[in-house]
């Protein structure tokens, strides 16, 4: 295994893939070796995004698909078995927030966070889990957030979602890790993308996208008789 490509040869899924830590994320672990599948919701940004991929001769599967929803997961991991091989790494990163006082949200906007940012964790990772048991291989990285672990004002669902990331995360490694599977939780402090609005913060003093790729990078590349379970990541300096 060439040190330059340390994970040559995996399959990497990373889902909300087409723009910000997805696609930086995707971007990397391909630099590192990889044959990287991307999906989305949108056709059109996944296509520029797989575009940018190949253009770095990373080999790229691009698909859209809602991770919400059972059957477009099941036919994305099928489609990337026979596209590309069997998932190696899987990494959640899909998510969305919404924002405001408890009592001021909806039903609606219940389950449109917890859909996405937990329940489709839950769904892609059932989904590449038989074949990982079988191959007695395999990594599985869900991106949390730091809003895992803290409570602020306006964040009571997307919080919600987040803590509920850390337990699903937390009890999948021990499901799996007797067969060699290792599961991870990244949780990274407000990072510099259009995912929400970051008023009266200084972006260059935020987190980047590849900072939250880096910590990919270190968890995938981990000796193989132990695993992290967990990383934290702030910015040096508070925005």
């Amino acid at each position: 295994m060439s040190t330059e490509k340390p994970i040559a040869g995996q399959v990497a899924l990373v889902t909300g893939g087409s723009r910000g830590i997805g696609l930086a994320i995707a971007a990397r672990l391909g630099r590192m070796g990889a044959r990287v599948a991307i999906c989305a919701r949108s056709a059109k940004s996944l296509e520029r995004a797989a575009e940018g991929l190949r253009r770095d001769a990373i080999e790229t599967l691009a698909m859209a698909a809602d991770v919400t929803r059972p059957a477009e997961v099941t036919a994305l991991v099928e489609h990337t078995r026979k596209s590309l091989g069997p998932v190696d790494i899987l990494v959640n990163n899909a998510g969305v927030g919404i924002f405001g006082p408890v009592q001021a949200l909806r039903e609606s906007d219940w389950d449109a966070v917890l859909d996405t940012n937990l329940k489709a964790v839950f769904l892609v990772s059932k989904e590449v889990a038989p074949e990982m048991i079988r191959r007695r291989t395999g990594q599985i990285i869900n991106i949390s957030s730091l809003a895992g672990k803290n409570a602020f004002a306006n964040g009571s669902i997307y919080c919600a979602s987040k803590w509920g990331l850390l337990g699903l995360t937390y009890c999948m490694a021990e499901d799996l890790r007797t067969y060699g599977i290792r599961v991870s939780a990244v949780c990274p402090g407000t990072v510099a993308t259009e995912f929400s609005p970051h008023a009266g913060k200084d972006p260059s003093k935020m987190l980047q996208p590849d900072d939250v790729a880096h910590a990919v990078a270190a968890l995938v590349t981990q000796a193989p008789q132990s695993f992290i379970s967990e990383v934290l990541l702030r910015p040096t300096q508070k925005p």
